[in-house]
């Protein structure tokens, strides 16, 4: 097992010697040089355009939300005045039910003295 592990490590060594040998030669690749290929090296991903982008993601859904708890909340103002303009209607509908009933029954007497007057 040592033996193995011996051999991985001088092929990584003979690897990263060929490619520096390459990059001296070729100047376009003077990039690699400086780059890391252990197997421990992390890759070589920047989070800043992921994080832009999640704020970015964070901040439409804030607004979003934001957009929606205004909405409900004309919604509920506008169920409120309902339920006033509902009430003002129901009391109304009660006075004009009470005064119904106050002239029904001044009827019922007319009636009553006209025909006790025709009676007699």
């Amino acid at each position: 097992m040592t033996s193995n592990t011996q051999k991985a490590d001088e092929n990584r060594s003979k690897r990263k010697k060929e490619m520096e040998n390459e990059a001296s030669e070729n100047p376009q690749l003077s990039s690699l040089d400086k780059t890391d290929f252990s197997e421990g090296s992390q890759s070589h991903y920047k989070p800043e355009p992921l994080e832009k982008a999640l704020n970015e993601m964070n901040k439409e859904i804030m607004n979003l939300l934001s957009k929606y708890a205004h909405i409900l909340s004309e919604r509920a103002a506008m169920d409120a005045s309902y339920v006033q303009e509902l009430d003002g209607i129901l009391k109304e509908a009660r006075t004009i039910e009470n005064h119904l009933k106050q002239k029904r029954e001044s009827l019922k007497q007319r009636f009553t003295v006209i025909a006790n007057s025709l009676q007699s």
